[in-house]
């Protein structure tokens, strides 16, 4: 039989931390609240000490974490907000709502920044595609992003897709928004002064998501369809009409702060408020709006219901948010007030139903030092060496890779979205980046000349061979990404995907990739200004344990001094082709795409990031685009850099003939995946200019080949030829590969 504190997700001891606090028993709904509240998904109690490591501040960087998203500067007219947060076991339990409400959560969390929502981004991780489940959760969550972002009007402009054997019965969906909104308008989960009112507006309160937080944050067994009633149930067009409703009320001056309702509802929200305002907060649930009946003051506090705003208001400017909230048609009602003092009271029909300190819920919520201890399996996969690999041959190797689901075309994907909603979208999904327009549609004098490019990139794999190494590599390949279009990096947003840290070889894999990305944040100059933290990505099945990968998601936010002064990946004429960056190493296939696909192996040692270099090649980049010098650039990523030359060659009508020499394996230098390189392609006539530019800055060079008018690859190395291709019949493969499998 369950106790009474296991019901709430809480521990024996941290029960008895309650009893001692309060020197009473808790009631019913007072072990709802701080359950929810001390979960991992609310409180970080697993992650707190760790994060304190990450760069969060620059000249830029208006706020950082511990509000509902990071805000930076862009220029004197506009600044921006942004976040990325996890709906992993939603999605898992109900892939079509679970990936629905995520998008929905996210939105509403920029949304609170008084910021305008404009664009949208998902990285999303599942099993190997030849299971039937995860193509039924593919389906599902695709269709739940698209549903909500397209019927909501916000567009989904970047994204990766990973399968991995790890993430079999754990898929990970992260979604990712940026909203832009006037220089010196932000307001915060924050009230001012005592007595002022907390005014609910939005959807009405069901009983769906109750025990979501608690759910979010342990390891799943069995019995996951019993956990279907957690998920919440989204409603898009609800959402629009209250994001209009609630930025008029912003820009008529009605409201002095917000909190969306999320995990923990009404109790997490209001908490919140109250703790962050230093203050109490009174709670009167018979006035909360409700789309059920006979619903207890407990389903009242913690239903997770969507699409629900808390506004934070001055008691004179309630009749007008109330006919707002009625011309917008949206259930509405003054749930409660600020009030003098540390108490969290909750009253129904004049009861009291809680009564609890707010710091006892909020600051006095358990942090853990996490044992740790360095997983045996990393002895094994390091002792790897890639010489003992047989010969492959390059054509096969290639059509292997081109078949790869991590390596083929997104485009089944990424056209379900509606990418250019908005008329914002510059560059879409496809490329190194996403571009954007920055403009407030409300005052259209508010606007910027500058534009913002979004990188998404978390390779699980290399961090689960080398959690520091990995966790640098994925920040680093962020930030060139986004330099890749003519950006610098600004900032970064990070969901930590991880498994059950009361595992001291888990909790390791989080310190030390931790530790690798806020090395590599320091040496770029990109703070982490947001994120999330999702732990017990843990399945346990017939006494088998399954975690994820450590997957840390990194979304890069990068500026551009002119929204249409860009490159793309895509060949755009004929000229030479040369890869730049770090070219002084060995190519080395650990981790790589093509070690998994054609010779089976997950193993090697990661090739490390010299962050020196790398944040030379990213200044170079910046200032190549912009001086106009090169036609396009991508970086070297999953498949190497034959698949990069084919991925900038597929969009064209073009070929191209490459003329390679090392003193290394072909196949090795065709499809490592090393980082720091970038290949770029440069008019004919500018090529000795941009040599001499890449010289006088120190940064390596390697003339690779030419692009020509025929339709065909040509691969040359050490003058003999190894590969001679028809780039469609190669094309065709890519595009659809995905959808086959499927």
């Amino acid at each position: 039989m369950e106790k009474v504190w296991e019901i709430h997700g809480l521990t024996e001891e941290e029960y008895r931390r309650i009893l001692e606090r309060l020197g009473r028993e808790p009631n019913q709904v007072e072990l709802g609240i701080l359950g929810a509240l001390w979960s991992e998904h609310c409180s970080y109690k697993s992650s707190k000490k760790v994060l304190k490591r990450f760069p969060t501040k620059a000249e830029w960087v208006v706020q950082g974490p511990g509000e509902n998203a990071g805000v930076v500067k862009i220029d004197d007219e506009v600044w921006v907000a942004f976040k990325i947060e996890s709906h992993n076991h939603p999605s898992f339990i109900e892939p079509f709502n679970g990936a629905a409400t995520g998008v929905g959560g996210i939105i509403r969390d920029i949304l609170s920044m008084g910021a305008r929502p404009i664009a949208l981004a998902d990285s999303l991780r599942f099993g190997e595609m030849e299971g039937p489940h995860t193509r039924f959760l593919l389906r599902g969550v695709v269709k739940g992003i698209s549903s909500y972002g397209n019927s909501i009007g916000v567009p989904t402009v970047a994204g990766e897709t990973f399968f991995e054997g790890s993430y079999q019965t754990n898929p990970l969906v992260n979604a990712f928004c940026l909203g832009v909104l006037p220089a010196g308008r932000m307001l915060r989960a924050r009230a001012t002064e005592v007595g002022q009112a907390l005014f609910l507006i939005g959807s009405s309160t069901g009983r769906d998501g109750i025990h979501g937080a608690v759910m979010a944050s342990g390891e799943f067994g069995e019995e996951v369809e019993e956990k279907r009633p957690n998920v919440q149930v989204g409603d898009p067009y609800f959402e629009k009409k209250l994001i209009e409703a609630v930025l008029e009320a912003v820009e008529r001056d009605l409201v002095v702060g917000m909190q969306d309702l999320g995990a923990a509802g009404l109790a997490g929200s209001a908490s919140e408020i109250a703790s962050k305002s230093g203050m109490g907060v009174e709670l009167y649930l018979e006035r909360v709006p409700l789309r059920e009946e006979g619903m207890s003051p407990y389903e009242i506090l913690l239903s997770e219901s969507q699409e629900r705003m808390l506004l934070i208001t001055e008691e004179e400017n309630v009749p007008e948010l109330e006919r707002l909230a009625r011309r917008y048609h949206l259930s509405y009602g003054v749930v409660g007030k600020t009030t003098e003092g540390d108490r969290f009271r909750a009253y129904f029909n004049g009861e009291p139903v809680a009564d609890l300190p707010v710091s006892l819920i909020v600051e006095e919520a358990p942090v853990y030092d996490r044992p740790i201890k360095e997983p045996g399996y990393l002895r094994e996969v390091r002792s790897f060496d890639q010489s003992t690999l047989p010969e492959v041959d390059i054509k096969e190797a290639l059509y292997k890779l081109l078949s790869s689901p991590n390596v083929c075309s997104k485009a089944w994907i990424f056209t379900q979205y509606d990418y250019q909603v908005g008329t914002n979208t510059v560059l879409k999904p496809g490329g190194d980046s996403a571009v954007l327009r920055l403009k407030w549609p409300v005052r259209p004098e508010i606007r910027s000349e500058k534009g913002i490019a979004i990188s998404c990139e978390g390779n699980g794999r290399i961090v689960f061979l080398d959690p520091y190494e990995g966790g640098k590599s994925v920040v680093a390949e962020a930030c060139r990404n986004v330099a890749c279009v003519g950006a610098r990096p600004l900032a970064i947003t990070d969901c930590l995907n991880f498994g059950n840290p009361e595992r001291p070889e888990i909790m390791w894999q989080f310190v030390r990739a931790v530790e690798g990305m806020a090395e590599a944040c320091e040496k770029l100059s990109v703070p982490v200004v947001s994120g999330n933290v999702s732990l017990y990505n843990e399945t346990v099945e017939k006494r088998e344990i399954r975690n994820v990968y450590p997957t840390p998601v990194v979304v890069c936010v990068g500026v551009l001094e002119k929204a249409d002064k860009h490159v793309d990946i895509t060949y755009i004429s004929t000229g030479d082709i040369l890869l730049i960056g770090d070219l002084s190493r060995a190519s080395n296939v650990g981790g790589s795409e093509y070690l998994k696909v054609v010779h089976g192996l997950v193993k090697g040692s990661v090739p490390p990031v010299d962050l020196d270099k790398e944040k030379l090649l990213i200044d170079t980049l910046i200032e190549l685009v912009y001086r106009d010098m090169i036609m396009s650039a991508h970086d070297i990523s999953t498949g190497g850099l034959l698949i990069n030359v084919l991925e900038s060659l597929f969009p064209t009508r073009f070929g191209a003939e490459l003329e390679l020499y090392g003193d290394e394996r072909p196949d090795f230098f065709l499809f490592a995946e090393m980082p720091t390189r970038v290949v770029v392609s440069v008019e004919s006539s500018l090529t000795d200019k941009v040599k001499d530019f890449l010289e006088e800055r120190g940064v390596d060079w390697m003339y690779v080949g030419r692009i020509t008018k025929d339709r065909s690859l040509k691969v040359s190395y050490n003058g003999k030829l190894i590969l001679e291709e028809n780039v469609d019949r190669l094309k065709e493969v890519w595009e659809r590969s995905l959808e086959e499998a499927l």
